[in-house]
């Protein structure tokens, strides 16, 4: 009897956490997102995620020196605004420093003055429920309160360190 093929494991390396957590989330596709906070505050983001549906939460991490972390520690709520492929050019401006992130961005402030961003694929808005410092990141989760989608697109996600386009297989 023969062995069914297999692929060959990639040869162990040297575990360096920060390193080897780096290299292996390079390969790993993340949906993109946009933070937004009362002020206006607002980063680009790969690790929203779903926490529960009921009740309904959802999670995002900010490293504890960005810039956005002072508002994710002090801030009520938060919006998180989900991205499509057309979007790359709003991701990579929200993902750089130094710059007024909303010039030029059409968006909305809610009564309590969170920004919502025009345009995206869709957004929700959620009340922080729970802050905790994990490592060298703030973990950040909220309760939705508010939301809304547009026409299903494209999904833009990050892979291999550069914004990419998520196509259905079949």
């Amino acid at each position: 009897m023969t062995a069914p093929p297999h692929h060959d494991a990639p040869p162990p390396v040297a575990p360096d956490g920060a390193g080897l957590l780096r290299d292996t989330l390079r390969r790993h596709a993340s949906g993109v997102t946009v933070i937004t906070f009362p002020g206006p505050v607002g980063f680009t983001a790969t690790s929203f995620t779903s926490v529960s549906l009921r009740p309904a939460l959802v999670s995002f991490c900010v490293g504890v020196e960005a810039s956005s972390a002072p508002a994710a520690r002090r801030a009520d709520r938060f919006a998180v605004h989900v991205l499509g492929a057309a979007d790359a050019g709003l991701a990579s401006r929200f993902a750089r420093s130094g710059v007024d992130r909303f010039a030029g961005v059409p968006w909305r402030a809610q009564a309590d003055g969170l920004p919502v961003l025009d345009g995206v694929t869709a957004w929700l808005s959620a009340r922080i429920t729970l802050r905790q410092t994990v490592g060298d990141h703030l973990l950040v989760v909220g309760e939705v309160d508010a939301g809304a989608t547009a026409a299903a697109t494209t999904a833009l996600v990050h892979h291999n360190g550069s914004f990419a386009s998520a196509h259905p297989l079949a």
